[in-house]
């Protein structure tokens, strides 16, 4: 490949990552050294998710929808980039339904291998004060806030495994990286936009990161993965008023 070429595939990936993860890493790994210089210990401090955007009901609706639409066109922008004439960037990671009943059983296997451990891996980390309290949604609700949580699970398992696995594994192939390299660097991706949630959840999304990329290497298909995020984060989004309600000193932080 001329040099060109490489220069310009280096910087089709910082572009890439600039607009999506790689910024969340940066701002991730900001958050972090800001929570640990703050005189509040870790064990006090919270990250909220899905916050309410406006006091008024149809523009809260309106900011959370447009938010998690606008984010897929990143999304849409990977799969347009890996196109290539007699394959699309769909079929090229597998992020279609050839696989059918297969994709999906092997997803809700990876949500129950992932499920059980992560909880623990939280409660270990929250016990030992360095892992934040994750409010995961808002305790009052509308009538459409379940859906919005579902959709926000999806966006997140959509935008995290097309581009970590899906799209690295592609465009770093490409550029000669071994498939165990690759495995290990977006494992340490994976983690490190994660840092503003504590240290517990660093180790825990790198762990994941490794199942995953072992998976997509032995499969060679994303749906999987995007199936077992959605579901992890669909049952924490969901699930999280009534897990803060059995157990608010691990999902509530005390001041």
């Amino acid at each position: 490949m001329p040099e060109s070429d490489r220069a310009r595939a280096w910087w089709e990936i910082t572009i890439v990552l600039g607009l999506s993860l790689g910024a969340s890493a940066v701002y991730s790994v900001l958050s972090l050294v800001a929570r640990v210089t703050d005189d509040t210990p870790l064990a006090n401090q919270s990250a909220r998710l899905n916050t309410s955007r406006s006091e008024r009901e149809w523009l809260d609706f309106s900011y959370q929808f447009l938010g998690i639409f606008f984010e897929l066109f990143v999304v849409a922008l990977v799969v347009y980039l890996l196109w290539r004439r007699g394959q699309s960037g769909f079929n090229r990671i597998g992020l279609d339904f050839a696989g059918g009943g297969r994709d999906a059983g092997r997803g809700i296997l990876l949500f129950l291998a992932i499920g059980i451990p992560g909880i623990a891996l939280y409660a270990i980390g929250r016990l030992t004060g360095i892992t934040v309290a994750v409010e995961a949604s808002p305790l009052e609700t509308y009538w459409w806030t379940i859906p919005v949580l579902i959709l926000s699970a999806l966006r997140a398992g959509l935008v995290e495994e097309v581009i970590v696995v899906g799209y690295l594994f592609t465009r770093l192939r490409e550029r000669g990286w071994s498939d165990w390299l690759i495995i290990l660097a977006t494992s340490l991706l994976r983690g490190s936009y994660h840092l503003y949630q504590g240290f517990g959840p660093f180790v825990g999304n790198v762990l994941m990161g490794l199942l995953f990329g072992w998976c997509y290497r032995r499969w060679g298909r994303v749906m999987p993965l995007v199936i077992a995020h959605t579901l992890l984060d669909v049952a924490s989004f969901v699930g999280y008023p009534i897990a803060a309600g059995l157990w608010p000193e691990l999902f509530v932080a005390t001041k």
